[in-house]
């Protein structure tokens, strides 16, 4: 299974981007192999303009082709373009059985404490890595940078990374009081093709903020190949097949190909936190999501945020057919959303809201292979820059003119037993602001995402006993998450006036 699992195409990371002075020249005889396997599948026009290549775009080419199978490659394509009848029959919706839930906002504050005592302890015995989603690029927020490097304009002009960083430092140091012992927390920050590189420079000219970039690991998810609406492999140049990332539900794959993984075990990995790099309030590697998914022995746990009404625009996890499953809202009508609780008639039955903030058991991790090919591929019809493949002219569409194909991080869920799921409400603001829109829009920008690290500061000092001030629109206060992870450790603001905006970096 495992050698079958390596020849899916979904599984295969573009090693060879930005290294192509690296590659080794194929000899002619496994070129002529390679071409021929893909004009059995029918797919022999991608060797139509060899003859023009020069040696080092023919190797380019050769190992960019020999990355993938065109015979896996034409089952996915024909899946896209011939999808198969939906299974009729009445579709069940409940709610996760009660047993598999909580939530913060009303659960005893001695199982919060608990939970949170038992996930420090986790991270205090190096247990516990974080893996983060970062492929995306800044482009809906008018920047070509990633969006981890993004700077959401706060006093301290931090971007997501750096934050995101500072909240491992201070869990670490949390961790290492407890134990007495230096604790380690493993970021593995996953990529795209194009925003590999930039990320990793972004990371090293910031010294890795603070982090041993020993345990700081950047790696690459998948790429597949982007295919025409009639069932062709487009081409981006005579050289270069048209490649698109795999989605994030590839992240599956890329902990093998890249390693990640076998990094993992060797570190004694065994409880693994994933989230995406655009929420700013994320409560990374949270002890209180470890110690709650570890407490209940399950292979995944998810975090929620509690949908705001019946209108708003959320996929929910709930039981589809008795299997956890994330539903999209526009696949749930109108009775279904509005429907009450009869436990809590003020509150939505379904409002578990999906904010892709995930917990592994490293068991269900060393599975990978037994399911990763299970999971389906979703289709988005895209207008896709190409050549043409009769003469090789650069072809800019008006119209969709083909498909890229894309996993789920979440396609998995329905492949997990119901009593190995579950899932915790938590506060919206304090662990959920995504940053998706440009400046100016108004809701999920950074003018949002800024208000709601200010507004928690505040709120953070105002429970420590300190008092701000504020004056016009002036609002909040941002305190480093080196100075306090989770609201932690502000006594020394207890009586003291502090005028908003402000930022708090140390103690004084």
């Amino acid at each position: 299974m495992a050698a079958a699992i390596k020849e899916t195409v979904s599984n295969l990371v573009d090693k060879f981007s930005g290294h192509q002075d690296a590659l080794r020249q194929p000899s002619d005889e496994e070129f002529q192999q390679l071409q021929q396997k893909y004009t059995d599948a029918g797919q022999g026009h991608l060797f139509a303009f060899i003859g023009e290549l020069k040696p080092a775009e023919k190797t380019q080419l050769f190992h960019q082709l020999n990355n993938f199978n065109p015979t896996r490659i034409n089952e996915l394509a024909d899946k896209a373009l011939n999808p198969a009848k939906s299974q009729e029959g009445p579709v069940s919706l409940e709610p996760l059985p009660e047993v598999a839930t909580a939530s913060i906002l009303d659960s005893d504050p001695k199982d919060i404490q608990k939970w949170y005592d038992e996930g420090l302890q986790l991270v205090a015995a190096n247990q516990v890595a974080v893996v983060l989603m970062a492929g995306g690029q800044g482009t809906r927020l008018g920047s070509s940078a990633p969006k981890g490097c993004f700077n959401i304009e706060l006093p301290s002009q931090k971007s997501l990374f750096q934050i995101q960083a500072e909240r491992i430092a201070k869990l670490q140091q949390l961790a290492q009081k407890v134990s007495g012992k230096e604790a380690v927390i493993p970021w593995y920050v996953m990529t795209s093709g194009p925003t590999r590189k930039p990320t990793e420079e972004f990371f090293q000219k910031n010294q890795y903020f603070g982090l041993s970039s020993s345990n700081v690991v950047i790696f690459e998810q998948g790429v597949l190949p982007c295919i025409s609406n009639e069932g062709k492999i487009l081409m981006e140049s005579k050289s270069k097949v048209a490649v698109a990332p795999d989605g994030n539900g590839g992240i599956y794959q890329a902990l093998l190909t890249s390693g990640v993984r076998e990094d993992m075990r060797k570190r004694g990995i065994q409880h693994i936190h994933t989230y995406c790099v655009d929420n700013c309030l994320v409560k990374v590697a949270d002890p209180v999501f470890l110690g709650f998914a570890a407490s209940k022995d399950v292979d995944i746990a998810t975090k929620v945020v509690r949908k705001r009404n019946a209108t708003e625009s959320v996929g929910l996890i709930l039981q589809k057919n008795g299997k956890p499953d994330v539903v999209e809202y526009s696949e749930i009508d109108q009775e279904t959303a509005e429907a009450k609780d009869p436990k809590q008639p003020d509150v939505l039955k379904f409002r578990a809201a999906n904010i892709v903030n995930h917990y592994y058991s490293f068991r269900f991790f060393d599975s990978i292979e037994t399911w990763a090919h299970k999971l389906p591929h979703h289709v988005a019809r895209k207008k896709i820059p190409c050549i043409l493949a009769e003469t090789g002219e650069a072809f800019k569409p008006e119209k969709p003119n083909g498909v890229k194909l894309e996993q789920f991080v979440f396609d998995v869920f329905p492949l997990t037993p119901l009593e190995k799921f579950a899932s915790i409400e938590v506060r919206r603001e304090d662990e959920f602001s995504p940053l998706k829109n440009a400046k100016g829009t108004g809701e999920d920008d950074q003018d949002t995402s800024k208000r709601d690290i200010m507004k928690q500061g505040q709120r953070w000092i105002e429970q420590a006993g300190g008092i701000v001030v504020t004056e016009d629109e002036s609002v909040g206060v941002e305190v480093s998450p080196l100075i306090s992870y989770g609201g932690e450790g502000l006594e020394f603001l207890k009586g003291r006036e502090i005028k908003a905006p402000a930022v708090i970096e140390k103690e004084e």
